[in-house]
C-alpha cells in the first residue's frame, strides 16, 4: 500500500525541500547510516563486558579484544584459525512442518529412502555452508545430532549460544548478519574471526572468540578473583572506569578528588554564610556544614581519625592550598596534584544539583506534613462520641 497526504510527506520529507534544508536531512540520515557501523567511547557501553572467572587473583586478570563465552562447543572440533561465521538464530536441525501430517509407508524400502530423503536434505544445507566458505556455525537453538554429524564430516565448529543477547554481542564482535534459519549464507552476512577456541580458566570451561582487527569488536574484561564479593567489587570498579571515560569524552573538565572539593565549597560557604545576616546564614552555614560529610566517610572507611583530618584541611585550605585532599595510603592531608586523584566535573556538578533539590523536596514536604488539618469532622472524634453515647 502505498503511502499518501500528509504520509507520504513524513516519510520522503527532504523530497518536498530544496537547498540548504534538504541538505541538512540528507546529512542526518547519512548520521544515521553511519551511527550503526561506527563504533566510538561515546558508543553504548555494552561494547565492553566483563567475565568473572573464580579462581586466582586480580594479577592474572585480561583483556580480550573479543568475547568470553562460558560455554563449550558442540561437537569435537574446538578450535579455529582465521575462520569465516555463520550465524542462525532459529538453530540447526532438521526443518518441521506447521502442521500435523501422516506419511503412510507401504514397505521397507520406502521407509529407507524416507529416512535418506530427510539426511540428503540436512546433508544439502551443511554442504552449501560450508562452500560459503564458512568454518564456524553458531546456533542460537538446538543443535540436532544429523546436523552435528555432517559439521563433523565438512570441518564446521559448532558452538551454540542460547541467549539472543549475547548471539547479537556475537554478531557485532564478528560483524556477521543473523539468519533466522538454516541457508546458504551470503558472503556479505558471513562474519570473521582471528581464532576462537575452546579453554580451561581456572576450572571453567569458555569459548574465546578473537577479534583484534575488527572494527566493532567487542572487548571483554577476564576477571580474576579469590571471592565472589571480591570479582563482583572488581566489575563495579570496571563499569566505572568505563562510564568515567565515556563521560570525559563529552566533558573532560576536572577537579581535584580526595574530598579537596568538598572542604574547599564548604569553606567558601562558610564565609558567605558569615558575610550574610539574617536566618539565611543559619541555613547556608548547615548547608555548608553537610559537605564535611564526603571527607569524614573517607576517613572513617580508611580508619583514620575523622576531626584531626577535616581540621588539617580546612587548616590547608585557610592558608591557599586548595588542592589538599585526603592520602589514604599515608593516612595524612597531601596535594591531589601529586597523588593524581582527580573527579570529573560534570559528575561532581550532577551530584551537589540533586543532593541539594532532594534536601529541599525533602523541607517542602515536611512543612506539607505539618500543616494544619482540613475541616470537616474527624472520624477519631466522631466515633469516641458515638461511643460515650452507646455507654450513657
Amino acid at each position: 500500500m502505498q503511502p499518501y497526504g500528509i504520509q507520504s510527506m513524513l516519510k520522503d520529507g527532504y523530497r518536498h525541500l530544496s537547498g540548504l534544508d534538504e541538505a541538512v536531512i540528507k546529512n542526518i540520515e547519512a548520521c544515521k547510516e553511519l551511527s550503526t557501523i561506527t563504533r566510538t567511547s561515546l558508543g553504548p557501553n555494552d561494547n565492553v563486558r566483563v567475565a568473572k572467572l573464580l579462581g586466582g587473583g586480580l594479577h592474572n586478570s585480561c583483556i580480550v579484544r573479543g568475547m568470553v563465552l562460558k560455554s563449550d562447543a558442540v561437537g569435537s572440533i574446538k578450535r579455529m584459525e582465521k575462520a569465516n561465521v555463520a550465524v542462525f538464530a532459529g538453530g540447526v536441525d532438521t526443518t518441521a512442518t506447521e502442521t500435523k501430517g501422516t506419511v503412510l509407508i507401504h514397505s521397507a524400502e520406502q521407509l529407507e529412502n524416507y529416512a535418506k530423503t530427510e539426511e540428503a536434505k540436512v546433508e544439502e544445507l551443511i554442504k552449501a555452508v560450508a562452500e560459503s566458505g564458512a568454518k564456524v556455525i553458531v546456533s542460537g537453538g538446538s543443535v540436532g545430532e544429523m546436523a552435528l554429524h555432517f559439521c563433523e564430516r565438512y570441518k564446521i565448529m559448532v558452538l551454540k549460544i542460547s541467549s539472543k543477547f549475547e548471539l547479537r554481542r556475537f554478531c557485532r564482535t564478528a560483524g556477521a548478519v543473523a539468519h533466522l534459519k538454516l541457508s546458504r549464507p551470503s558472503p556479505d552476512d558471513l562474519g570473521y574471526v582471528d581464532s576462537i577456541a575452546v579453554e580451561e580458566i581456572g576450572g571453567v570451561t569458555v569459548t574465546i572468540a578473537r577479534n583484534e582487527q575488527g572494527g566493532n569488536s567487542i572487548s571483554t574484561v577476564v576477571l580474576r578473583g579469590s571471592t565472589d564479593s571480591i570479582l563482583d567489587d572488581l566489575e563495579r570498579a570496571v563499569d566505572d572506569g568505563v562510564n568515567t571515560y565515556k563521560a570525559m569524552c563529552r566533558d573532560s573538565r576536572i577537579v581535584p578528588g580526595a574530598a579537596a572539593t568538598e572542604i574547599e565549597l564548604a569553606q567558601r560557604l562558610k564565609e558567605y554564610a558569615n558575610a550574610e545576616t539574617g536566618l539565611h546564614s543559619h541555613a547556608i552555614l548547615k548547608y555548608a556544614e553537610s559537605f564535611q560529610f564526603v571527607p569524614q566517610t573517607l576517613a572513617d572507611n580508611a580508619g583514620l581519625d575523622a576531626m584531626e583530618i577535616i581540621a588539617s584541611l580546612y587548616t590547608g585550605h585557610g592558608s591557599g592550598n586548595t588542592k589538599l585532599g585526603i592520602d589514604l595510603e599515608e593516612g595524612a592531608c597531601k596535594d591531589v596534584s601529586e597523588t593524581k586523584v582527580w573527579d570529573l566535573f560534570a559528575t561532581k556538578l550532577f551530584a551537589l544539583k540533586y543532593a541539594s533539590d532532594a534536601a529541599c523536596t525533602v523541607l517542602r514536604v515536611d512543612q506539607i506534613i505539618m500543616a494544619k488539618q482540613a475541616g470537616g469532622p474527624r472520624r477519631d472524634l466522631a466515633a469516641a462520641a458515638g461511643a460515650g453515647a452507646e455507654e450513657d
